[in-house]
């Protein structure tokens, strides 16, 4: 194991000078009689195929496949079977994708890849766990491939194959089950139109298998995997079948179905497992985007569990990831979300305050802002008097932090543009209103903001678009109230100018649209 990591190391560092050095072990020790040589040649190959270019390795692993498909198939050693399903996902993760010229999987070929990673899931279950490896890569590779995949003749018997796995009863060893939903979740999400409703007849076979982790009839599940843990993975799967189905032509599917979904997942959280929480969580984020404003009807009693996501300080990634679907939600109810606001309000600002909460959940409460300000609009002007300050005073201690590492600098990012996102969302939120005037008294702050983090020339890409947006929002909010402002700001004209200059074609955009605003607005 050490070996191969070490050779792992030496390839990525090296390159394609590594080929040919390992090439004559590979070929001496991979059909030896015994069972180690052939599984050290085997997981040398593995371990120098990522480094060396594509048109270096696509030759050898053209040739190589064959003898590896075989091999999964017929070596009578688990290890060796192990490694070579693993060597195969290695081929299909870094040789395999709609970027390579020569593509290694092809028509003739495809039917065979799949049909022994199918078998080699029946296999014990590190080599099972392995196939199902395989397969996640195999299918990833299809993500991009457009309209149509070459895995779609195949879907429903994958499909259908990895469930079968999830209910082996050994899957608790080795990772299996959780091998088998992930992949399951990768093969959905990299599927295509042509396999939509095979991906909805997903639906009331994982919310059964969700309905039963919650049966006290049901058997416990041995080997240390816990209920909870089952839930966390089915709730994943379903939020990838919701996103994957939450288009305009296939949505009507998960509206059908929305209702139990969301009551399935209540239920979840009564687990009180931080890892169900989160994915239920995560779940119910995209239930939000595809049901839209049709999601109201679950906020009274959704309520209660997205405060206490808000007030988990301890397992700060549920916190982190219920701000996130405060977002979802904003943008799902638009103004309905108004009788929520003040609770929400409430905990962000108490969560800002708090030492004890996580410093990597603050920059998207400050988004967060911005997503509650866009969906009420000016009715979030009750909030000034408590987020104004907040803003101003984090605004101020990014544009003065001094970055001495790049994780220091990485967060201070994060801040800042959190921060923007929340300046921007207001300033949208209260365009073309009578209340825009209270507006007026936080301009020359947000202009000082964005002059000193530019002067300070360590902003990343996303921080400079959302920063030429906020000043695109000043001057398409405020009109002749930000005219005079942005024309004494110390860098507008001179920031304005190196977005549009940038090599970033989001940044170019964000400045043009900016551009034309300001113009506009100063010529008026």
């Amino acid at each position: 194991m050490a070996g191969g990591t070490c050779l792992g190391l030496v390839a990525r560092t090296v390159g394609d000078d590594i080929v040919p050095l390992v090439m004559p072990f590979i070929q001496e020790n991979i059909q030896q009689p015994d069972w180690r040589k052939r599984e050290a040649a085997t997981y040398a190959f593995g371990s120098i195929l990522e480094g060396p270019s594509p048109d270096k390795l696509a030759p050898i692993v053209n040739i190589g496949l064959n003898f590896m498909l075989n091999a999964l198939m017929t070596d009578p050693n688990s290890h060796v079977k192990d490694t070579t399903a693993w060597t195969l996902g290695r081929i299909f993760e870094f040789l395999h994708g709609s970027a390579m010229e020569s593509p290694i999987i092809t028509q003739g070929n495809s039917q065979q890849i799949v049909t022994v990673l199918l078998h080699s899931m029946k296999d014990a279950p590190n080599v099972a766990e392995k196939a199902c490896g395989a397969l996640y890569f195999l299918a990833q590779g299809y993500e991009d491939s457009g309209s149509s995949s070459p895995l779609t003749p195949y879907f429903q018997e994958i499909v259908q194959s990895l469930i079968n796995v999830t209910h082996r009863e050994d899957a608790s060893e080795s990772r299996l089950r959780t091998a088998a939903y992930e992949t399951l979740n990768e093969v959905v999400r990299c599927s295509t139109d042509e396999t939509a409703a095979l991906v909805a007849q997903l639906i009331p076979v994982i919310m059964t298998e969700l309905h039963k982790t919650m049966d006290p009839q049901t058997p416990s599940f041995d080997g240390g995997e816990k209920q909870s843990e089952l839930q966390g993975l089915l709730c994943g799967c379903l939020q990838v079948i919701i996103q994957k189905l939450s288009s305009e032509s296939t949505k009507y599917v998960v509206l059908q179905y929305a209702d139990q979904i969301m009551g399935l997942f209540l239920r979840v959280f009564a687990c009180r497992s931080a890892t169900v929480h989160e994915e239920a969580m995560l779940a119910i984020g995209a239930l939000a985007y595809a049901t839209g404003p049709d999601f109201v009807k679950y906020m009274n009693d959704f309520y209660k569990y997205l405060e206490m996501g808000l007030q988990n300080y301890e397992e700060y990634q549920v916190c982190a990831v219920t701000v996130g679907v405060v977002g979802d939600v904003c943008r799902a109810l638009e103004d309905k979300i108004l009788p929520y606001c003040d609770g929400i309000m409430t905990q962000l600002l108490k969560d800002l305050s708090s030492d004890q909460l996580h410093r990597s959940v603050k920059p998207p409460i400050f988004s967060c802002f911005g997503d509650i300000a866009l969906a009420i609009g000016d009715n979030f002007d009750k909030y000034f008097t408590y987020a104004m300050p907040m803003l101003q005073s984090a605004a101020e201690l990014s544009s003065r932090t001094s970055a001495t590492d790049d994780e220091i600098l990485e967060y201070t990012n994060l801040l800042r543009n959190g921060i923007l996102e929340a300046y921007s969302g207001i300033l949208q939120g209260f365009k073309s209103s009578p209340k825009t005037q209270l507006l007026i008294p936080y301009s020359s702050h947000i202009l000082q903001f964005i002059d000193s983090i530019y002067l300070e020339k360590d902003m990343d890409d996303a921080v400079m678009k959302t920063a030429i947006g906020v000043l695109g929002d000043l001057a398409d909010t405020l009109g002749n109230n930000a005219s005079t402002l942005i024309q004494q700001s110390l860098s507008s004209r001179d920031f304005l100018n190196e977005c549009l200059s940038s090599t970033d074609p989001l940044i170019k955009e964000s400045a043009e649209w900016a551009r034309l605003t300001i113009g506009r607005v100063i010529a008026a």
